[in-house]
């Protein structure tokens, strides 16, 4: 994916040091765009592994509209695992338990798992639960019905960025609000990210938001046009920056192919096991650091 990897030249070409709420530390830029034809093949890196299994898991769980981890936990991805660790860690009842012992208590434990292991009204909750004054819009049942009966709107819209309820989210959203767009009986959509880091997160967010295109297509019954990605701070962490000089000096190898194995009508009816990954050779993991 050249596009990817011109992105992180851009970023340590045009990009300045700026410090952050982690305070770890970037060098940053503002506004940013890529565009992936999904017909050319999907987007996952080959210039390093890319952990597809927690990607679709953590679709599934937004689809879902869970803001638990558990179903991650489960499900062995560890993603989003800090976020209540940190909070955790806050509390009366913490007694010096390491992230493993915790994540071993919301696996095992499910009435801990229910008190710990929430994020609040995070991505699935606004995706399928967006509060008004009066009622709550399932803005994904929504525009996919949309999608099928008024294809031609410009309101193709799905927002996670819910402003009454952003302190009370463990992270608020980076993803926040993406748009489907139909032309020639091809589905498209462009995400924009208010927060990017660059190494870890958006090779994840490109993945997983062309899957979802992918599964809005299906049940609408289109084919794929393009995923779009906007971005706004765009920034490489600092103790990233041996990683991203590792992988720029590899050379993109041809894309994979994505398939769904059966014919699925509703976006809730999907399963881990309907997505098919072939052709990946990628070259080995570079591993990177979390900033909570």
């Amino acid at each position: 994916m050249r596009q990817y990897l011109d992105f992180l030249k851009h970023i340590l070409e045009t990009g300045t040091e700026k410090m952050d709420r982690t305070q770890t530390g970037t060098i940053s830029t503002f506004g940013y765009q890529m565009r992936f034809d999904l017909a050319e093949g999907f987007p996952l890196l080959t210039t390093k592994r890319v952990y597809l299994k927690a990607i679709i898991h953590e679709l599934l769980w937004f689809i879902s509209g869970s803001t638990n981890i558990k179903y991650l936990v489960d499900n062995d991805v560890r993603i989003w695992n800090e976020w209540p660790y940190e909070s955790f860690k806050k509390t009366p009842v913490y007694n010096g338990e390491t992230i493993e012992e915790f994540v071993q208590k919301i696996k095992n434990d499910d009435e801990f798992a229910q008190k710990y292991g929430n994020l609040g009204p995070v991505y699935g909750y606004e995706w399928r639960h967006f509060d008004g004054q009066d009622k709550y819009v399932d803005q994904l049942a929504w525009v996919i019905n949309e999608i099928k009966t008024n294809p031609s709107s410009r309101r193709l819209i799905v927002n996670s960025w819910q402003a009454a309820y952003i302190d009370d989210m463990k992270l608020p959203p980076c993803h926040l609000l993406y748009q489907f767009y139909v032309q020639d009986n091809k589905l498209s959509c462009q995400l924009y990210q208010r927060s990017a880091d660059a190494f870890l997160g958006v090779p994840f967010n490109i993945a997983s938001y062309a899957i979802l295109t992918m599964m809005v297509a299906h049940v609408c019954n289109l084919e794929l046009g393009e995923f779009v990605h906007t971005i706004g701070d765009a920034h490489i962490y600092s103790n990233h920056l041996e990683q991203v000089k590792l992988q720029l000096s590899r050379s993109p190898r041809k894309l994979p192919k994505m398939r769904i194995a059966r014919k699925v009508s509703d976006i809730n009816d999907f399963k881990y096991e309907d997505f098919v990954l072939e052709d990946y050779n990628p070259y080995p993991r570079i591993k990177g650091e979390v900033s909570v």
